[in-house]
């Protein structure tokens, strides 16, 4: 009696420790040998010291528990400020599994199935058509009608066969561009919704769930959580995930007074020189958290902290749960993270509803373990969770492209290393 009384014991406190709230503080773990672990400490700096990486924020996250988070190097290679672990980095398209959590709690009221066609929301995208010929001289296409319509599945999996504004294929690049399509990358004096209806009168790539195709599918996605919502993105994400999970340096529009908290963009010259990031390169300002905009962008216009986001990933691992509150539900999560897509090729990574999940043959190559999910963001953030290790871990930087980015996986070898059990 007393052993089966000492077991209940055990896992109604293993219970309220997987609930409870994220701390900032980084504690000792009896799984985590530290002195392996601070090797990330070391490499980053290496970088840094070689001008290989202006700065960056680690996280790791073991069994509900802070056991890294740290600043490395600037925030501001100019003045030489360091990098703090507070940062607020733009996170681009970290933005997209933010939004896809969005729609998929709409999912879970029954506003719609994975499998319905978005048309019956945006009328605009009824019988999308596929493009068959283009001529690059003058952008003018010929195309053919798509054999079934696009669903809220193909949207989640980029298997819709959209492009992308500014950063696809050169042909969706230049229709795309003609027809006033902006990519979420920046600031944007526009009206969603009918940037999207504009979007759904021009020929997709492919015909719809027969390739992955990264694209302006979770764009979409957002501008569908408005339509079924009647909310702006904004205010949605605020209510039904940035409140509830206590997400209070996630924004759209960062507020003035934690504008000092950005760190500078930096990218490379042709000698792979780090420089800064121009304010008209590539049509992006680097100040766009700070303009007041309406446009949001569900697939790139979000900025947030390391330790935020983290909140948000242990959400997930927690099976939709945290602090007492059940933002997505458990089998939601499992599907999210669950590979969707059958064409595939046997070994390789799969897509799940809004992330990159590990194959069984990556799993073999590196330490991720099957099953963990992943996404990054356009400007150097990268995050992942495996669920098998219980375990978060993200790495924050504003610096793109990078000649030296593997970094990132040297810290990820480092983590694994640090496991004892």
């Amino acid at each position: 009696m007393k052993k089966h009384l000492l077991i209940l014991l055990l896992f109604c406190i293993s219970f309220s420790h997987y609930g409870q709230v994220l701390s900032p503080s980084i504690k000792p773990h009896p799984s985590i040998d530290n002195q392996r672990l601070a090797y990330v400490d070391t490499v980053l700096k290496q970088y840094v010291d070689k001008n290989w990486l202006t700065g960056a924020v680690t996280i790791v996250i073991k069994d509900n528990q802070v056991v890294h988070y740290k600043g490395h190097g600037y925030a501001d290679v100019a003045s030489k400020k360091p990098m703090p672990a507070e940062a607020i980095f733009r996170i681009m398209s970290q933005t997209k599994g933010i939004t896809s959590a969005g729609i998929m709690q709409l999912y879970e009221k029954g506003k719609f199935s994975l499998d319905q066609s978005i048309g019956d929301f945006i009328p605009e995208f009824k019988k999308p058509k596929v493009i068959q010929d283009y001529n690059p001289a003058d952008t003018s296409f010929t195309f053919i009608n798509a054999k079934r319509e696009i669903t809220f599945r193909d949207l989640l999996t980029h298997s819709s066969g959209l492009g992308y504004a500014d950063i696809g294929s050169d042909r969706m690049k230049a229709i795309y561009a003609k027809a006033g399509v902006p990519s979420g990358l920046g600031t944007f004096r526009a009206n969603l919704l009918e940037k999207m209806k504009i979007l759904g009168k021009l020929p997709l790539e492919h015909q719809p769930g027969e390739k992955f195709t990264y694209g302006l599918n979770t764009d979409l996605l957002g501008c569908l959580i408005e339509v079924i919502s009647g909310q702006s993105l904004e205010e949605y994400l605020q209510k039904n995930i940035f409140d509830p999970l206590g997400m209070k340096d996630t924004y759209f529009n960062v507020p003035a007074e934690k504008a000092s908290r950005l760190p500078s963009v930096y990218t490379e010259d042709a000698q792979k020189n780090i420089i800064a990031w121009a304010p008209t390169f590539r049509n992006i300002n680097p100040n766009y958290p700070l303009d007041k905009k309406s446009y949001f962008s569900g697939g790139a216009g979000l900025s947030s902290t390391a330790f935020d986001y983290a909140i948000f990933l242990q959400m997930l691992l927690n099976g939709g749960k945290y602090n007492g509150k059940q933002i997505l539900g458990r089998r939601t999560v499992e599907l999210m993270t669950s590979p969707q897509l059958d064409f595939i090729k046997e070994g390789a990574d799969n897509f799940g509803l809004g992330f990159s999940i590990t194959s069984e043959r990556s799993s073999h190559l590196h330490g991720r373990n099957k099953g963990s999910f992943n996404w990054g963001g356009y400007y150097g953030t990268t995050y992942w969770v495996d669920p098998k290790e219980n375990m978060i871990c993200l790495i924050m930087t504003q610096h793109t492209p990078n000649s030296h980015g593997d970094y990132s996986r040297k810290v990820e070898n480092v983590i694994y290393s640090s496991l004892l059990r």
